[in-house]
């Protein structure tokens, strides 16, 4: 075995923590992997100066940690000398190690080529590679969260710009993914190591509070395992052991988030766990915490009878206590603690044994994924059908075979229908919920037993389904019906709604629809040209507002600001904002001068702007890059040289437009977010696109662009919000 370079981990390191899985597993297949990898890495370095082999030796432990089996320890030794070195191949791995550590190799050099963070369509194909390596086999995908935790670990030595890029892509894929698969261990410090690069303020904020409190809630965690020790002994339980946690920074900031709380405020931080011998003693075990402390009637949730995602298995409840304050018991068996602590890397070690367990019920899916994505369109399609068939919270409902059936929070009758079977989604006329005729779109409840009432002279379905259904599965059923069924009555609907559209938002045809705006139109979202994309539009596969809002982008960028006529006299909208008689604007040095902002672009302190004298109704100002000053028939003499003036004037009216998934409760969200950053809100319009998405106008009282800007990331942050974007020619 070859010398170890001094800081590295070694072999020996590496197999002792295998070992505490694997106590009687040959481990000669990691000692050679570890050769061969050291050697084939060489003097290559890291971006920090470190030799490259720390990091194949830290994805190994990682691994080793996780229970992984010899062979993926192996695989994770050796997953970048088929990318990084010259010489080496898939072929060259099989030959030296065997097909399984070959495919797994071959697997995650495929999948490390997903890292894009700038092009959306190298995003959701790369993302979809990883669906496919999954289905294909799951270690893959384990190596790869490996992979990931450690470049999180290390991240510091990327440029600040890529920093930010690489956390949202981990915090929005890969910690979720790992929650999926059960990995609680990674997905938490995954979630800690991304808010530190996305909120770097508030994250230090919390560590902070959160370092200083630390004495305090160990001696509230010991109180608490004091205290239940005893009453679990008198109770006869024999054999348990308790343990007890601090909320990890990211659970508590988005518990702030979510509950628009401050630190202080978040009662619940710490929890306690109880591992039992007996699945009796579960329950016995609830029953002696809820005797000692008053429980939290909707916070008690049995994950025993019904797994969640079909791996995880706990009591849960959350109990008040005068002296302890609010608090969390978890409550397990040693096996439940087991596949909780690792999930479905826990199964592997019983999969080839006399053991072998249901591995692949519990990735079924996985599967139904990967049917999906290939009918995914853009990346935020993409990233909502993750969001809603693979990260989502499930309820449990019933069907009149008492067969249950794991949903997404939020599912409705119709996604029911559709995950029963295709042809009973398609045929469904109604359903009754617990014995009751319920609308179609009702949000379905855990415990719910579920009847879907089908007909054979049924139409199908209606294009008003995909406006309160959740999931992919049934919206991708949905649209494709739609689209066979009548691609003329599509075609012209769907251009009869894009008319309407450019005529309600002021825009013509000869402007948005140019082949040069229209083509990356049609690779983004794979259609076949002009008549394909008013089909998809017309059966609710794309909203109005997603093609014209892109085309619009487009032809914003397409303007030329340095030399921007103003639009007719006749067109120039009164202003809405006049603050005094120069509003901030200073006209070819003179102050005074009557001014009124257009309501074509409403432009803001800090924006490039150009005078256009009117009529009687002093100058008009535009943003330079306003759409309307295009018309070169205009007199050039009429136009003026204007700028703002140091005097600020107070606040001024700007419109943006949201695109989110549309839910209950959205807009309540956004109010308190602009209450908390100090940004009164004017005026709202909203309306619900039959494809699942909200568009949502906003009028709000700011100081000026950069400002604006501020308010528009902020809302790019969120996790429900698709695009954000100032409104204006």
């Amino acid at each position: 075995m070859s010398e170890n370079t001094a800081g590295m981990i070694s072999c020996e390191e590496i197999i002792s923590h295998a070992r505490k899985y694997h106590p009687s597993d040959d481990m000669s297949v990691i000692e050679r992997a570890y050769d061969f990898a050291k050697a084939a890495h060489g003097n290559q370095t890291r971006m920090s100066g470190e030799p490259y082999f720390v990091h194949p030796c830290e994805v190994a432990l990682i691994l080793a940690d996780i229970m992984m089996d010899p062979a993926t320890i192996a695989a994770g030794l050796l997953h970048d000398t088929v990318e990084d070195v010259d010489g080496v191949s898939v072929e060259t791995i099989e030959k030296q190690f065997g097909s399984e550590i070959a495919m797994m190799v071959d697997g995650v050099t495929k999948l490390n080529h997903m890292d894009f963070f700038n092009k959306e369509q190298q995003k959701t194909e790369s993302i979809r590679k990883m669906l496919f390596a999954m289905a294909r086999e799951i270690r893959v995908v384990l190596i790869k969260l490996a992979d990931r935790l450690h470049n999180m670990r290390t991240l510091d030595t990327q440029k600040s710009n890529r920093r930010v890029a690489i956390a949202e892509e981990t915090l929005n894929i890969y910690a979720p993914l790992a929650h999926r698969l059960g990995v609680y261990g990674i997905k938490s410090e995954l979630e800690d190591l991304c808010l530190k690069y996305i909120d770097p303020l508030e994250y230090l904020s919390i560590k902070a509070k959160c370092e200083k409190n630390y004495p305090q809630q160990q001696a509230l965690i010991e109180e608490i395992k004091t205290t239940l020790n005893k009453a679990l002994e008198a109770e006869g339980i024999k054999g348990f052991e308790i343990s007890g946690r601090i909320k990890h920074i990211y659970s508590i900031y988005r518990k702030m988030k979510a509950q628009n709380k401050s630190y202080e405020q978040i009662m619940d931080l710490v929890a306690v766990r109880v591992v039992v011998k007996e699945l009796s003693d579960c329950y016995a075990a609830l029953g002696v915490v809820h005797s000692i402390w008053k429980p939290m009637p909707d916070r008690i949730k049995d994950y025993i009878s019904t797994p969640k995602y079909g791996i995880y298995q706990s009591l849960h409840t959350t109990v008040m206590s005068k002296h302890s304050g609010v608090f969390e018991v978890q409550i397990r068996t040693e096996e439940m603690h087991r596949n909780a602590e690792y999930g479905i890397a826990a199964h592997w070690r019983y999969k080839e044994g006399k053991a072998a367990d249901d591995l692949d019920s519990k990735l079924s899916w996985m599967r139904r994924l990967v049917d999906l994505s290939n009918d995914a369109g853009d990346y935020a399609e993409f990233s909502q059908l993750l969001r809603t068939d693979l990260f989502a919270e499930d309820v449990f409902v019933f069907t009149p075979a008492s067969d249950i059936i794991s949903l997404p929070r939020g599912a409705t009758p119709v996604d029911f229908a559709y995950r029963i079977h295709t042809a009973v989604g398609n045929r469904c006329t109604g359903a009754r919920v617990n014995r009751k005729m319920v609308p179609l779109s009702t949000p379905l409840q855990s415990g719910d037993l579920v009847e879907i009432i089908t007909s054979s002279a049924s139409k199908g379905p209606s294009l008003d389904w995909l406006g309160f259904c959740v999931t992919a599965e049934a919206k991708s059923k949905i649209r494709s019906f739609l689209k066979k069924a009548s691609k003329d009555e599509n075609l012209a609907r769907g251009r009869d709604m894009m008319e309407r559209e450019l005529k309600r938002l002021g825009y013509s045809y000869q402007q948005l629809f140019r082949p040069e705006f229209l083509e990356p139109l049609y690779k983004r979202y794979s259609v076949q040209g002009l008549d394909d994309l008013y089909v998809t539009v017309g059966f609710g596969g794309l909203s109005c507002a997603q093609v014209i809002n892109r085309l619009a982008d487009e032809y914003r960028k397409s303007a030329k600001p340095e030399t921007p006529p103003p639009e007719s006299p006749a067109d120039i909208p009164t202003a809405q904002q006049p603050a005094g008689n120069s509003a901030g604007v200073m006209v070819e040095g003179q102050a005074g001068m009557m001014v009124k902002f257009a309501r074509c672009c409403n432009p803001l302190p800090g924006d490039s702007i150009v005078g256009y004298v009117t009529t009687g109704r002093g100058i008009s100002i535009h943003r330079a890059d306003c759409a309307n000053m295009l018309d070169s028939s205009i007199e050039p003499g009429r136009k003026v040289r204007v700028s703002w003036s140091n005097v600020n004037p107070g606040t001024y009216e700007a419109e943006i437009q949201v695109r989110g998934y549309d839910r209950i409760g959205l807009l309540g969200d956004l109010s308190t977010l602009f209450a908390s950053m100090g940004v009164p809100l004017l005026k709202v319009f909203a309306v619900s696109q039959r494809n699942g998405t909200s568009q949502i106008n906003l009028t709000i009282a700011i100081h000026d662009a950069p400002e604006l800007d501020k308010v528009i990331r902020q809302l790019q942050k969120r996790n429900d919000i698709i695009e954000v974007f100032r409104t204006g020619m």
